[in-house]
């Protein structure tokens, strides 16, 4: 098991970057825990990027679940096709993590790198698909479990919850309606977290000290996120907008970082 020893900074400060992804998370929602990774390199310091991601695929899987039930609540959730989504998604997730644990962890968070540069491109546009009102047909079993398997493949290589992937993808293969997809889709991100995270803790690649920081401080970040979210209405899309060039910002410095110790 591993057990980075942290300074009392770092221990602070693994508390505060929890706090900022769960911050982000309620505030704007989908694609903020793509910042956990990179907060917990830099920020944090802890520079095993197997570690890393390991610890943050569970914290994210935790936080996955608990936002789950007021979706569940409020009638967001279609259990059939988020369960279909996950099963073929979690054998993808563990065949995912299992290449992700083989590949040099330079290259890993220079590839890492790449998709956050992806999903902010996919933040900044997803105007014009929150704009959609997709009327509910019949879910299509094929494309559900196809999708669910490589989303999942992604989501255990980087150990993300692949919110942004999910999304899309439920509303393709069952026309269900964006709120829907955004609350079935986290049965899904904590599914394929905790598979990920399972798999990295077996080859003892967990930290669970830096783990339950980031837990405590994503549950206290996530509950100010949700508070100002229902503040702030329409001026979310600017905020989300700010969040996007934040990422590009951080993904670009994360290639730079990463590209200089990479031998072709």
């Amino acid at each position: 098991m591993i057990a980075i020893h942290l300074t009392t900074a770092q221990t602070i400060l693994s508390v505060i970057s929890g706090g900022l992804v769960g911050f982000t998370l309620g505030l704007i929602g989908g694609g903020g825990s793509i910042l956990a990774v990179p907060l917990l390199l830099y920020v944090v310091g802890i520079h095993d990027a197997h570690v890393v991601i390991g610890t943050t695929a569970l914290a994210v899987a935790v936080n996955a679940f608990v936002n789950l039930i007021p979706h569940w609540r409020a009638g967001h959730v279609r259990w059939k096709a988020a369960i279909l989504f996950a099963i073929p998604g979690a054998v993808g997730a563990v065949l995912g993590s299992f290449i992700g644990k083989m590949v040099d962890g330079k290259a890993l968070l220079f590839l890492f790198a790449i998709l956050m540069l992806v999903i902010a491109i996919q933040m900044l546009r997803k105007k014009q698909v929150d704009q959609q009102d997709t009327a509910r047909q019949q879910i299509k079993i094929g494309p559900v479990l196809g999708t669910g398997a490589a989303t999942g493949m992604i989501s255990g290589f980087f150990g993300i919850g692949g919110g942004f992937l999910i999304v899309p993808g439920l509303i393709l293969a069952t026309g269900m309606t964006m709120i829907d997809a955004i609350g079935s889709s986290l049965f899904s991100v904590g599914t394929f977290g905790l598979t990920t995270a399972i798999s990295y803790a077996l080859s003892g690649l967990v930290d669970w000290w830096v783990f339950l920081l980031y837990v405590i401080g994503g549950i206290l970040g996530g509950i100010g996120g949700a508070l100002l979210s229902n503040r702030l209405g329409k001026n979310k899309r600017t905020l989300q907008i700010v969040f996007s060039m934040i990422i590009i910002i951080v993904a670009i410095y994360m290639l730079y970082d990463n590209l200089s110790t990479l031998h072709w």
